[in-house]
């Protein structure tokens, strides 16, 4: 018999009870359950709505349970349709009557959005230690690569002289970002539906700011409608782990890049590539293609939740089921992919000649020749304009800038003198780029600094 079949005269039909059951994926939970219904049990009987001694019989009844889950002993089934009946199942099998006293003053509404929010606070520590451990390794690369000089793109077209640890440097803030986009979400997420009941609070004489201190949130939700019917907590996660995701991709794909005969920039390490069943000469990047492909597996989770969520009255409706999925699977591929990306970004061969190499064509040092003559004293746009004829000169002409003769400069600009050379350098042209987050040795040295200061700071 259902915990709530009072009211029915037959029994649920076979299909409905696999349609309605969520016991499949929220039985990962039972933690959160088991904590959230020891919480509720001793306010119980310190509110004297049971007796001490069942509160504590609940109590120490739920600490076996949870023993005999997590041994195997116990089996959750679906005919008890979710982790609360199962748990309670258990409970009063083990404890009598006293375990059926248990879901006084307690809805199953208020029950999973508890469970909920204790379990999405510790995926979120999960996923940021994850992120925190994947920008260490980008300081690591960027230590290694300070003097790497790389064209910088725009349009994917070269654009100006880098070095390569200032490229990793931006997924390095961009990955601080997604950690305090997860550090807010948990912030908010961190009050107390327990205490709601199934939307209008309770008769009993409960004590919702006790169990909330003890499940370790920051206060009760203050209107009980909403403490039942919010997910704003599940599709903030959810947009979180979207723009992670994005972030990932983005690097993802320029690691795609970077690794292709094309730029040959980087060499994924064996271990962190693929092969071809039919094409011998083949080593694929999988692993930054999947996490480009699952990108896209997150944006669908959260547009699932957004649509799911968006005409649904107050207070709780089983669409709201449609949360834990959504939010699971998500918290999972992020958790799948960081680990790997890491991985695959700590063991790859940075090819700092073919880097150089590229910078060295595509007249990346035209702005810096640009530069140079505003020093002189040319005005900029005139400046701009000056260098414009330089280029056009140096393709019909198959130079580069730095190519060309004093001569040939001066015929273009009399402000043109030896010390341009200097100028045109790539590496100086980098290394002067001083400027607050700019390419210059200096200051990705303090970005390293600062990158390693916020994971330190961040760590749990």
């Amino acid at each position: 018999m259902k915990l709530w079949g009072g009211r029915f005269q037959k029994e649920t039909d076979a299909l409905v009870n696999d349609f309605n059951s969520s016991i499949q994926f929220d039985c990962r939970m039972y933690r959160e359950d088991i904590q959230g219904s020891m919480a509720h049990a001793a306010m119980l009987g310190k509110c004297g709505i049971i007796s001490q001694e069942d509160a504590e019989k609940i109590v120490e009844g739920l600490k076996a349970v949870l023993a005999d889950i997590e041994s195997g002993k116990a089996e959750l089934t679906a005919e008890n349709e979710d982790i609360h009946m199962n748990v309670e199942r258990l409970l009063t099998a083990r404890i009598g009557d006293a375990g059926k006293r248990l879901h006084t003053a307690r809805s199953r509404n208020d029950q999973v959005a508890v469970d909920l929010r204790l379990c999405l606070r510790r995926e979120i520590d999960a996923v940021k230690a994850e992120i925190l451990d994947l920008q260490q390794v980008i300081a690591d690369k960027a230590k290694e690569n300070q003097e790497t000089v790389m064209p910088g793109y725009t349009h994917l077209q070269r654009a100006q002289p880098i070095s390569f640890a200032q490229h990793l440097l931006a997924y390095g803030a961009m990955l601080s970002r997604d950690v305090t986009r997860l550090e807010d979400c948990r912030k908010r997420m961190n009050e107390c539906p327990l205490g709601s009941g199934a939307l209008a609070g309770t008769t009993y004489p409960i004590d919702r700011f006790m169990t909330a201190r003890d499940l370790g949130f920051d206060r009760p939700m203050g209107n009980s409608l909403d403490g039942v019917s919010d997910r704003d907590y599940v599709i903030e996660l959810l947009s979180a782990l979207s723009i992670l995701m994005m972030h990932l991709s983005r690097f993802s794909e320029e690691v795609i890049l970077w690794c292709s005969w094309e730029f040959k920039f980087v060499e994924l390490d064996d271990a962190f590539s693929t092969g071809s069943s039919i094409m011998p000469q083949k080593k694929n990047p999988d692993v930054a293609e999947l996490v480009r492909g699952k990108t896209g597996r997150v944006y669908g989770s959260l547009m699932g939740m957004l649509t799911a969520m968006k005409g649904l009255p107050l207070a709780y409706n089983k669409d709201m089921q449609e949360d834990k999925e959504q939010v699971f699977d998500a918290i999972d591929t992020a958790k799948m992919c960081l680990p790997v990306f890491a991985g695959m970004l700590r063991t790859m061969r940075v090819l700092p000649e073919n880097m150089r190499a590229a910078a060295g064509r595509g007249f990346i040092n035209a702005t810096d020749c640009a530069d140079y003559l505003t020093k002189k004293g040319m005005p900029f746009r005139d400046a701009y304009t000056t260098v414009g004829s330089l280029v056009y000169y140096c393709t019909t002409h198959q130079k580069l800038l730095e190519e060309l003769t004093l001569e040939e400069l001066k015929k273009i600009s009399p402000l043109f003198e030896e010390d341009v050379y200097e100028a045109l350098k790539l590496e100086n042209c980098m290394g002067q780029r001083k400027s607050y987050g700019g390419p210059a040795v200096s200051e990705t040295g303090r970005q390293i600094e600062e990158l390693e200061a916020f994971i330190k700071a961040h760590k749990s």
